[in-house]
């Protein structure tokens, strides 16, 4: 799924308007009935509805859904926070057409007016502004803002929340924002919802179709994606009849030091179950018995130093490359890192030590093979490519690290974002908070090794790694709940997830 900026979003509906045909009152009067369906079915007829409304074309949302919801039975109230003598004319006309309706009570608030009390069983509809502010909030519209966030009510706020920037950040916002529960955007997600700094706005939000024109969604040109199952189900080989174990490849893992050996076993094992023919493990020679024990399926090469990483094995057999967990960061360790840099010349899969080995001898990043694919968390990405100021400058970072080195980089987190050497950035839509274990980034390298030694391309490899590693720990999940889920149950769903995708 396209991810537009707000500029973009205004051209679609007035693409829309002009190409469907259809009038901007009939397209709200769409937009709304796709909020009204949303809300009714997760809120409860018998709690109070407060709707605020703004001037714009999102207070005209606020009017339609309202007076949908009164006439389905819910007790309403609208207010029009009357910060202007100005209203769009198809907030206009919902603002009419609700002053008749049973169920529905519509109150102005100006700014000498006292603010409404409000319940906790009350359920609050913002509509006050869209998603094209620019402005920070103040004056009296940050008070009725205020006033709604200081309140224990469940607040859903209607395409963005009020004073929410969606294309810059909001850590320099001075105004007031909404704090929503939830946010009901239309036809696409907002880029600010896909960054931890707003979760506190945005809460969990939903993109509802409102029917935009389908030529100008395929034509429009954008470089932020939404990962859906839609897209990996169309990446997936099917295997064949004839196919035996050389025909998925054989991948080398570079794993695992003294004390660490587990890295090596989960990275193994999700190797295996992520598809590939054939997987030997490169390891410490202490952990031979670790490894051929717990993982049998995988074949071992083992290392002359028995603690660590320390030298390179021949390469020519394997098509496929990872290293860094639980590898260490010992000076041989880099040495041999260094060496399987020079050496290869298939793309190379960099997680954990790899990555903070690279970040204290930076030179060595120029002579990385093209396409590999970098899998840090956001500590990691700090020391490899540098610090930021907000969500929104280390995304950006991280798109001009990729493009400079013509590689991958996946920043791993809730909405894990991948960036391509072209500069697009790919935002996964699977995962769950259960997956901060320990473990879980091994299980990712396993995933992302054993569809590159597939022949998975290396944008392939990311987008349906991502995707199945998050997958699966939502099946998981689903069966033992967040605190209990365990790295391994991550491997133990693969095969859950590759399932689904099929359907």
């Amino acid at each position: 799924m396209k991810i537009l900026p707000i500029e973009k979003v205004r051209e679609a509906d007035a693409y829309t308007i002009k190409n469907e045909p259809i009038e901007d009152i009939d397209l709200m009067e769409r937009a709304a009935t796709q909020l009204f369906n949303r809300i009714s079915d997760i809120t409860d007829l018998s709690r109070p509805v407060k709707t605020f409304c703004g001037l714009g074309n999102n207070g005209g949302d606020g009017f339609a859904v309202s007076r949908m919801l009164a006439n389905a039975g819910y007790k309403v109230t609208a207010y029009i926070v009357r910060y202007s003598d100005k209203m769009s004319p198809s907030c206009k006309t919902n603002y009419e057409r609700i002053k008749n309706v049973r169920n529905a009570t519509a109150i102005e608030l100006n700014k000498e007016d006292e603010l409404p009390e409000i319940e906790t069983n009350d359920i609050i509809i913002d509509a006050i502004f869209g998603s094209g502010l620019k402005r920070p909030v103040k004056g009296f519209i940050a008070r009725v803002i205020d006033n709604i966030n200081k309140s224990s009510a469940s607040v859903i706020s209607i395409d963005a929340p009020s004073g929410f920037f969606c294309d810059t950040t909001n850590t320099t916002n001075d105004g007031s924002i909404i704090e929503a529960n939830v946010t009901l955007t239309f036809q696409f997600p907002k880029y600010g919802f896909l960054f931890p700094e707003n979760e506190t706005y945005a809460g969990n939000w939903e993109v509802l179709p409102i029917g935009l024109h389908p030529d100008f969604i395929s034509d429009v040109k954008v470089d932020s994606f939404l990962i859906e199952s839609s897209e990996v189900t169309d990446i997936r080989k099917i295997r064949t009849k004839f196919s035996h174990k050389g025909t998925y490849g054989h991948g080398l893992l570079i794993s695992g030091g003294y004390g660490k050996m587990g890295a090596a076993v989960l990275g193994s094992k999700a190797a295996l179950h992520a598809g590939a023919g054939l997987i030997t493990t490169h390891i410490p020679s202490k952990g031979y018995t670790i490894l051929q024990t717990s993982v049998p399926e995988a074949m071992v090469s083992i290392d002359i130093d028995e603690h660590i990483f320390s030298e390179v094995p021949h390469l020519s057999k394997y098509n496929a490359l990872a290293v860094g967990p639980g590898i260490g960061t010992d000076k041989q360790t880099a040495k041999a890192l260094k060496l399987l840099i020079q050496n290869t010349g298939v793309p190379i899969i960099f997680d954990a030590d790899a990555i903070n080995i690279l970040a204290e001898n930076k030179t060595w990043i120029s002579f990385i093979p093209q396409n590999s694919i970098f899998t840090p968390h956001p500590k990691e990405f700090e020391r490899l490519i540098g610090k930021s100021s907000d969500d929104f400058e280390r995304n950006k970072m991280q798109r001009e690290f990729s493009i400079k080195h013509s590689c991958y980089v996946i920043l791993k987190g809730a909405h894990t974002a991948i960036t391509t050497p072209v500069g697009n950035c790919y935002f996964n839509t699977t995962g769950n908070p259960g997956m901060a274990t320990g473990g879980s980034g091994d299980v990712l390298t396993g995933i992302l090794l054993g569809l590159l030694a597939q022949g998975y391309s290396p944008l392939e490899t990311s987008l349906l790694g991502v995707y199945i590693h998050g997958l699966a720990a939502d099946i998981a999940v689903d069966n033992m709940g967040y605190e209990a889920l365990i790295a391994g149950d991550i491997i133990t769903n693969i095969g859950g997830a590759y399932k689904l995708l099929d359907k």
